[in-house]
């Protein structure tokens, strides 16, 4: 299965793309789509929209999964974040491909076991699990690829739970 991961940002949206089969993980892409900070709001989604159909046209992943933005810190940021997140949405809806959400704890939970690693942590355990020589740059992309993990470890663990069930 092809997964693509979305870090969403109104300035830079991070995606990984990973192939996953079974409980093995391999790197298919990574990277950021980068917007202007001065550009008005209307024209970096568009933009973000766009580029983000052109990552999904260029790799067809068969889920894409997108991480919820975290309010706890600053309300503004997690409006703009919502709405980089409802743009990768909509461009997955728009391809017919499945949307997955996970809050930054899930995402932490599943890539390295425990809830509240730092980003530093979750980028290590990124690099680690996809057998990368080093952490991938921007860490937008390294996040996104946290994502994609993320529901590649919550498919294989919903199997498990699947078989165990059937017998």
């Amino acid at each position: 299965m092809k997964i693509l991961g979305i870090d969403p940002g109104t300035i830079v949206m991070g995606y990984g793309v990973i192939e996953s089969e079974d409980s093995e993980l391999a790197m298919v892409d990574f990277g950021a789509i980068k917007v202007s900070d001065k550009s008005q709001i209307g024209e970096r989604l568009k933009i973000l929209y766009h580029e983000l159909l052109k990552v999904i046209q260029r790799h067809k992943p068969d889920a894409v999964a997108v991480e919820q933005p975290f309010v706890a810190k600053n309300v503004r940021t997690a409006l703009a974040i919502g709405r980089a997140q409802a743009i990768a949405i909509l461009a997955a809806a728009e391809t017919g491909i499945p949307t997955y959400e996970y809050t930054p704890a899930q995402v932490k939970q599943r890539v390295s076991n425990y809830g509240a690693s730092s980003k530093e942590q979750i980028q290590e355990m990124v690099r680690l699990q996809l057998g990368l020589a080093e952490i991938p740059e921007p860490n937008d992309a390294a996040d996104a690829l946290a994502v994609a993990i993320c529901h590649a470890q919550e498919i294989h663990l919903n199997d498990l739970i699947t078989r165990q069930g059937e017998r």
